[in-house]
């Protein structure tokens, strides 16, 4: 059946006028987000369409010391303190780092991250300049991977680094990846925000699949269309009893879990201890994690 796809004058002139207007109330929530950092707004870019029909483009956004990373809607998909490329600043990126706080401090630069969803690169970063990781990122928009490439300072792949242009369930369920990640930092989110894109039972068997023996998952849990408490249970029904660990939300409403392929138990005492020795190596706020961390029973 033939089917007439031109689209009028008007068609193109509204089309203009929506993506017009999905830039400017990007801009209005990045600046609103920068305010915290006593910042003003400096400049504005825009980056090209990723070259897929179905994947958006990417633009981001200076405020001062701040640049925030957006895929074509107000959604706030990363951010970056221009100052300090290579720490993390974000409250709930930070919180996904709390996996060190049952780690063998020692041993850190011998162990094996991934990042399902690039993001802004801030964990990327860290894991393999801070922490001096094996370090792997999964990412489905290419334009998202030269954005951060060019102007968030996600250095090239190299023997420690190597960032994947592909589905993150589907290198989830590839069996080359099994019982090869220790850390794995999930944190998948399409241009809205509005859930995680993956949040099946069967999604996080997968991801426990991948983990070594003594590996964490580590999820951000976010979006004013999902269930925290629903992404808990599938999470709890795979890693099971004494294995799931959550925060109370930050402010901005995100909740982060550790799954742990094992068990984990630990004092207060024992957590306190080692996160002000994480403090005295790495700047993160450690301290503040013990007293919003807890068991999910």
């Amino acid at each position: 059946m033939d089917m007439d796809l031109t689209l009028t004058s008007a068609e193109v002139i509204y089309g203009l006028m929506a993506c017009a207007l999905a830039i400017a109330l990007g801009a209005m929530l990045a600046r609103k987000q920068a305010q915290a950092f006593g910042a003003r707004p400096t400049r504005q870019r825009q980056g090209e369409p990723s070259g897929k029909g179905q994947l958006p483009g990417v633009n981001f956004f200076d405020y001062g010391d701040m640049r925030f990373l957006h895929l074509g809607t107000p959604a706030v998909q990363g951010s970056m303190k221009i100052s300090k490329p290579f720490d993390i600043h974000l409250e709930y990126q930070q919180r996904m780092m709390a996996w060190l706080l049952f780690a063998d401090l020692d041993r850190v630069q011998h162990l094996h991250a991934m990042q399902l969803g690039l993001g802004a690169a801030s964990l990327t970063k860290f894991c393999h300049l801070q922490l001096g990781m094996q370090t792997s990122a999964v990412e489905l928009n290419p334009e998202v991977l030269n954005t951060c490439r060019l102007w968030f300072h996600l250095p090239q792949d190299n023997a420690k680094l190597q960032v994947l242009l592909a589905d993150a369930a589907e290198v989830a369920s590839d069996s080359q990846w099994q019982d090869k990640v220790d850390v794995l930092q999930v944190d998948l989110y399409d241009q809205e925000a509005a859930h995680p894109v993956y949040d099946s039972e069967d999604f996080y068997r997968n991801c426990r699949l991948m983990l070594t023996d003594e590996g964490c998952m580590v999820v951000n849990l976010f979006g004013h269309a999902h269930s925290v408490d629903k992404s808990l249970k599938a999470i709890t029904a795979v890693f099971k009893g004494q294995a799931v660990w959550h925060f109370k939300p930050t402010h901005a409403g995100n909740t982060i879990a550790l799954a742990f392929k094992k068990p984990r138990t630990s004092d207060k005492g024992a957590l306190v201890s080692q996160a002000r020795t994480i403090e005295l190596r790495w700047p993160l706020p450690a301290t503040k994690w013990v007293s919003a961390l807890s068991m999910h029973t």
